[in-house]
C-alpha cells in the first residue's frame, strides 16, 4: 500500500515529531493513502507559511509487522474516545505503535468542538460524524514503527 505525508519539504527519513498542538491521534509521524488529502495537507501549510511549493512524499507501507495496531474503521464511539482524550488530556500517550482512522476535517472540527463544549452529545457528534466522508489517517507513534514505510518518492505541489 502506498501512504502520503504533505509538508513543505521532501522528507526521506521520517522522524517521530511533538506536535506543537494537540492531533487527532497524538505526536509521531502522520500520513494518509488519499493523495488529494496529502495535497490539502501541503496547501494548508504552505499557506500558513506563505511558501509558493511544497512536497507529497510517497511510502511503501508493509502491514504485516509486529506492532502494536488499533485501527478505527469510522468515526465512532471508540474514535471519538480516544480522539478526545489526544486532543483534550494533558500529557495523555497512548502505547500503539500505529493508529489508522478517520482525518478530523474542518467541519469534523467545528462538530467536535461543539462536543467538547458540551454543546452536543456524543451520539449527536457521531451522527453528525456520519454524514461527511472522512479520508484515512496513519500515524506512526514509535521510533520502531517507522520501520514499516519505505520512502519511494515525491511529488512537487505548486501552490
Amino acid at each position: 500500500m502506498i501512504l502520503y505525508h504533505g509538508s513543505l519539504e521532501i522528507v526521506e527519513s521520517p522522524k517521530i515529531l511533538e506536535p506543537n498542538r494537540p492531533l487527532d491521534f497524538g505526536s509521531g509521524f502522520y500520513t494518509t493513502s488519499s493523495l488529494q488529502q496529502a495535497r490539502k495537507w501541503v496547501k494548508l501549510r504552505a499557506g500558513q507559511q506563505g511558501a509558493e511549493k511544497g512536497f507529497v512524499s510517497q511510502y511503501e507501507y508493509t502491514e504485516e509487522n509486529d506492532f502494536k495496531m488499533i485501527v478505527f474503521d469510522s468515526a465512532n464511539s471508540a474514535w471519538v474516545d480516544f480522539v478526545h482524550s489526544n486532543r483534550s488530556i494533558p500529557d495523555f500517550n497512548h502505547d500503539y505503535d500505529i493508529v489508522k482512522g478517520p482525518v478530523a476535517n474542518d467541519n469534523v472540527y467545528l462538530s467536535f468542538n461543539l462536543y467538547e463544549s458540551g454543546i452536543i452529545s456524543k451520539s449527536e457528534l457521531i451522527a453528525r460524524l456520519k454524514t461527511y466522508k472522512l479520508v484515512d489517517q496513519f500515524l506512526f507513534h514509535t521510533p520502531q514503527s517507522l520501520s514499516a514505510i519505505k520512502f519511494v518518492g515525491y511529488k512537487e505541489v505548486k501552490i
